[in-house]
């Protein structure tokens, strides 16, 4: 590689990280503060879990569709401020009513567009970076830092403008990340997948059991995302804890990363052993959430989100890729994130809204408590056939 080449290059990766900066950083906005905005427009919470759960039903066809097209055209670049532009304009037509239909109506086409977003980003970043030195943790840490930089800055803003300004915070957030998104390479895959039976993807036990398994996991967790601002405002917080608890949930990714790109094996069964250690976290971190008192504590409960979703998504993500052929990459990774995303989102916003209101928030992480259980449960169970599976290959491989 010339010299020329190699600065086009480092530059190009210093453009994904900014633009993960801020694209994480945007949605970080929304998930943390758009709660607490259809609170204020007189949504209750039964209503705003409907409204979550709705959109993930379009990410069924979304995510896939998504995937399926950064493969066949080769270029998530394209794919990636498609979607970008689509997320906000979708948004501008929630923020301009309050009717409750209307808004439903919107935020289906609000997820149809955002609901890919960041497993259409991950397939950038690893294409971009395959056969180079770099590591996908090194890229994916500035989504961390962006999320919860913007995040922890959003909240006193909010706190002296008004949770009813969010669309003017959101829409500055999102241009900014559209301009990154030009400057982006086209992240193409090795090699077009035409031609290639996806039976190949689908057909692998280990993984269908993966998506299985942290789908019960993800469940708790998209709805403590979506309700964990209403539980804080209940229990006496406002806007400034909610914007420190968003930080102190992701800015320890950032650690949590760099540690896996340096130490974790790129071994399918060393990877599940370690899903196993993380359910049991993220077991520890709903029963802690369910006991908490006050406001402040749920802010240094929320700093396990680092050891949680931070550590399931690293693994995930490079599981998922170390599974699926290459050439289907972009669709492995929606089809990850459609579990994780979008049949969790509907669950969750379902069934979140129904024990927020009907029992009460402590109720819904009473119940994560408990799937995360059976989470564990499910991979411990992964893990033995899997090394049952290789023992036995072991054996067949000797005696030949």
């Amino acid at each position: 590689m010339s010299e020329i080449e190699g600065k086009i290059e480092r530059r190009s990766f210093h453009f994904i990280k900014a633009f993960n900066f801020f694209s994480y950083g945007t949605i970080a906005v929304y998930s943390t503060f758009f709660a607490l905005y259809l609170q204020s427009i007189g949504i209750n919470p039964l209503k705003i879990g409907a409204l979550m759960a709705g959109g993930p039903i379009v990410s069924l066809i979304a995510n896939p569709l998504w995937g399926y097209l950064s493969d066949r055209t080769r270029n998530i670049r394209l794919i990636l401020i498609l979607m970008l532009v689509g997320n906000l304009v979708a948004m501008q037509l929630v923020f301009l009513s309050d009717s409750y239909a209307f808004i439903f109506g919107c935020m289906l086409l609000f997820f149809f567009f955002q609901m890919p977003l960041f497993s259409q980003s991950n397939s950038l970043i690893l294409n971009s970076i395959e056969g180079t030195r770099h590591k996908f943790g090194a890229f994916r840490l500035w989504g961390s830092c962006g999320w919860a930089i913007l995040a922890l800055v959003t909240g006193p803003i909010l706190g002296q403008i008004g949770i009813s300004r969010l669309w003017l915070v959101y829409t500055i957030m999102m241009l900014i990340a559209i301009g990154f998104a030009f400057t982006l390479p086209r992240g193409s895959s090795p090699k077009t997948a035409q031609g290639v039976n996806y039976r190949q993807m689908l057909g692998n036990r280990v993984f269908l059991v993966f998506l299985v398994i942290g789908l019960l996991i993800s469940i708790p967790n998209s709805m403590n995302t979506t309700f964990i601002g209403l539980y804080m405002t209940e229990l006496g917080g406002h806007t400034d804890l909610v914007g420190w608890s968003a930080f102190l949930s992701s800015v320890f990714e950032i650690p949590v990363f760099l540690l896996f790109d340096r130490y974790l094996s790129k071994h399918a069964r060393t990877m599940v052993s370690c899903l196993i250690l993380v359910s049991l976290l993220y077991a520890l971190r709903w029963f802690l959430m369910a006991g908490a008192g006050n406001a402040e504590q749920i802010i240094f409960i929320q700093a396990l989100h680092c050891l949680t979703f931070g550590a399931f998504y690293y693994i995930g993500t490079q599981l998922t890729a170390l599974l699926v052929p290459s050439e289907l990459r972009a669709s492995g990774q929606a089809v990850y994130a459609l579990t994780w995303g979008g049949l969790s989102g509907i669950a969750s916003g379902f069934l979140g809204g129904y024990l927020f209101q009907q029992v009460g928030p402590k109720s819904i992480y009473w119940t994560g408590t408990g799937m995360a259980l059976i989470g564990l449960v499910g991979f411990t169970l992964l893990y033995l056939y899997m090394r049952m599976t290789a023992v036995k290959k072991n054996k067949r491989e000797i005696s030949f």
